[in-house]
């Protein structure tokens, strides 16, 4: 891998913890709301899965694979 491909990589790692986080604070805030939308707040759930899949598949990428 590349040093640039990892430099992207790293960027958009940034990028996604800081949506995940973000949505986590929606989260919080729509389920502790009175009238809440459970169908927002279930996309909304769904939403931060995939991102933490995502997240995590790019860590992988950023570990060297060793030789056996």
């Amino acid at each position: 891998m590349q040093v640039q491909d990892q430099a992207e990589i790293a960027h958009l790692l940034a990028e996604l913890r800081v949506e995940h986080r973000d949505l986590d604070v929606a989260i919080e805030h729509l389920a502790d709301s009175v009238g809440r939308d459970e169908l927002q707040l279930t996309r909304l759930k769904k939403r931060k899965l995939l991102l933490k899949d995502h997240i995590a598949r790019l860590e992988s990428k950023l570990i060297p694979d060793l030789d056996a």
